[in-house]
């Protein structure tokens, strides 16, 4: 399940590309139209303009603003940032791999392969879906 963060980060992400994406939009906006705690989205969009997506602008007519296109943007990607792993375990983690403690043999293992199967799946989708995907509905 997603967490409140990440969805978050994808709504304020949308709203700021339907607003054109490359005008700086404040954060009282966003979170007065999006219904979300101001300091909490601060915070949020912080972090996605410290990892490359969102741009700032300070006094008057700033806020922020996207890097890229929202079509370059992958959806996987802002969840790897905002949410961390994919993965639902971490013996199938892509990017934040760890050995199952509790497991002798991953190879025999039918929960890991069971958990592979599912993170090839949701990955097909996330990797194939971008932020303009989430503003075009």
């Amino acid at each position: 399940m997603l967490s409140k963060k990440t969805k978050y980060g994808l709504k304020a992400l949308s709203y700021i590309a339907r607003k054109g994406g490359d005008s700086p939009v404040l954060i009282s906006e966003i979170a007065t139209e999006e219904k979300i705690s101001k300091k909490f989205l601060e915070a949020i969009l912080l972090q996605l303009k410290n990892n490359g997506f969102l741009g700032s602008k300070k006094g008057k007519g700033g806020g922020y603003y996207l890097i890229k296109m929202p079509n370059e943007i992958k959806v996987a990607s802002l969840i790897r940032i905002l949410e961390g792993p994919i993965a639902l375990l971490p013996c199938v983690s892509l990017n934040f791999y760890e050995k199952c403690d509790d497991c002798v043999d991953e190879t025999k293992c039918g929960l890991h392969h069971l958990m592979l199967e599912v993170r090839d799946n949701m990955l097909a989708v996330l990797e194939n879906k971008t932020l303009e995907d989430l503003t075009s509905l």
